[in-house]
């Protein structure tokens, strides 16, 4: 098993947030979106090189924060690779309650790295 050794920030995209680890404090564009007393949340979670566990449990406390803090959607960047993290995405976000609907991205979204997810109450 390789150790995983965090590489310093090298601009756009890159790097952990300081807060919530896997969320960005960046949406591709540079958006950000304010809640009310919420701070910033980021319009996208990446969660390539995450356990699904791991997945699991940022993209439920990611999907609060979002919530909280007013964000119509949110964009889940989970990669292709094996598509372990995609259909792990698939489910919590098929299940969850404060998802309206969800997608794969479009192609400049991602494509079918990325998961678009609409929030709400259902």
């Amino acid at each position: 098993m390789r150790d995983r050794i965090p590489l310093p920030h090298r601009g756009r995209g890159q790097g952990e947030g300081a807060k919530g680890e896997g969320a960005r404090g960046e949406g591709t564009r540079g958006e950000k979106a304010r809640g009310e007393g919420a701070g910033v949340v980021p319009t996208e979670l990446r969660l390539i090189g995450r356990t699904t566990d791991e997945a699991r449990d940022l993209l439920e406390k990611y999907l609060d924060d979002a919530f909280l803090a007013g964000l119509p959607s949110v964009r889940v960047i989970h990669g292709k690779g094996t598509g372990a993290l995609r259909r792990a995405v698939e489910e919590l976000l098929a299940s969850h309650p404060l998802i309206v609907s969800h997608r794969p991205g479009e192609p400049h979204e991602g494509g079918a790295g990325a998961t678009v997810a609409v929030l709400g109450q259902s």
